[in-house]
């Protein structure tokens, strides 16, 4: 049972929501952020990558870009650029890929769901992040980015959806960054938001898909409202997009290792995967996964007696590095050896290629995408998955949502 909530959302304006739409704030560095709003006044990295807009010399962590960012939004609502709903609405987001499309609720989520384990996570979280999104939403008094949220389907949930979208326009309609269309529905109607309301309640648990900074960010910070004596209905909840988890794709996440490999690398590797010299550039099914070393392409499929029952310890990512990168290279920790990265499976296997063959890269392994059904099975078991398991595509733009806490 978990509660959602409809709000009176900032939005940019039909005529400027291609405009304003950007990537997510943490898939960008400063520098391309800055690249991508050359010219476009309206774009909202003016906001969340508010240094874009000072001395390049200053630091992204500096007080003077969440303030920066804080004046930058007074600037848009202003000008217009963006509004604020009078009533509280939910909101559809769908977001089409190649031809496949995801539609999720626009909605409040409750911290105290949150802190009750209703909203499940799968992540841990790094302090030195939290503090920098705690800052944003503190100085800006919003939640300034959506938490990319899951559910088990409801049937009556969906067909809400459908309908809504078969009888009524989307206020935005437009195509983005990798060719990616989004639209947008308005959910005014008082009987409907009741509904679906009443629905969530019915629903067991959400999953963080993507976004646990923002989550822990948006969750301290009520938590810090509440101490201030500056609770209201706002603080109490943060923002969230909801998509049913059969709809969404979980991308693989690749590694590359910088390490040379030992002489006799192949025959360490065959007592854990069978390995065969395929040419196969992408893992076909879970338990394989491809390895290129610059002269061919290997398949590696696990050996079944090697699987083990707990939901993160059989993961592919688990065991590879379990029995490669930890018994072979003695890399303990990926999260801060520098012998190793991570490529997002958007890039595809001509990127591992290239990053190989350069020279930069001793060894490249494309991994079969973790399962949704997978994520699910760790968070409610509650415990954490390797880091670098999943990548989402097509990404929630930035801009399109703020939910105002109004503390000022």
């Amino acid at each position: 049972m978990v509660k959602v909530h409809p709000f009176k959302g900032i939005r940019p304006t039909s005529a400027l929501a291609a405009q304003v739409a950007a990537l997510p704030y943490d898939v960008v560095n400063s520098q391309e952020a800055k690249e991508l709003a050359v010219g476009n006044p309206y774009s909202y990295f003016h906001i969340d990558k508010a240094e874009i807009d000072l001395p390049e010399d200053i630091s992204p962590y500096d007080e003077k870009v969440y303030q920066k960012a804080a004046d930058n939004l007074a600037d848009f609502l202003k000008a217009g650029w963006l509004f604020k709903e009078e009533q509280n609405y939910f909101y559809l987001y769908e977001l089409v890929m190649n031809g496949r499309s995801q539609t999720g609720i626009v909605a409040c989520t409750s911290i105290e769901d949150y802190i009750d384990e209703k909203i499940k996570k799968h992540e841990f979280t790094r302090h030195e992040k939290e503090i920098d999104r705690m800052n944003h939403i503190r100085t800006c008094d919003a939640n300034t980015s959506p938490i990319f949220l899951s559910y088990r389907p409801k049937t009556e949930i969906q067909q809400i959806i459908k309908a809504w979208q078969q009888e009524y326009q989307p206020v935005y309609d437009f195509t983005s960054y990798h060719e990616v269309t989004h639209r947008v529905w308005v959910i005014d109607q008082g009987d409907t938001i009741e509904k679906l309301t009443k629905l969530f309640t019915e629903v067991e648990a959400l999953y963080i898909a993507d976004g646990h900074h923002r989550t822990e960010s948006a969750v301290k910070i009520g938590l810090e409202k509440r101490e201030n004596g500056e609770q209201n209905p706002e603080t109490e909840q943060f923002l969230s997009i909801i998509f049913p988890e059969d709809e969404l794709a979980i991308w693989e996440y690749n590694r590359v290792l910088k390490v040379a490999p030992p002489a006799d690398f192949l025959e360490q590797l065959k007592e854990n995967y069978s390995v065969t010299k395929s040419g196969v550039k992408k893992p076909k099914q879970a338990g394989d996964c491809q390895l290129y070393d610059g002269e061919a392409w290997y398949t590696l499929t696990i050996k079944a007696e090697k699987i083990p029952n707990d939901p993160v310890e059989k993961l592919d990512v688990a065991l590879l590095q379990k029995y490669v990168f930890e018994t072979i290279f003695d890399i303990q920790d990926i999260r801060t050896d520098k012998r190793i990265d991570f490529i997002g499976g958007i890039r595809g296997a001509a990127e591992l290629e290239k990053l190989v063959d350069s020279g930069d890269f001793k060894l490249a392994f494309s991994m079969y995408p973790t399962q949704m059904k997978d994520l699910l099975a760790v968070a409610d078991a509650k415990k954490i998955m390797p880091p670098k398991s999943t990548w989402f595509e097509p990404k929630l733009l930035s801009g399109l949502f703020l939910h105002d806490l109004e503390t000022k």
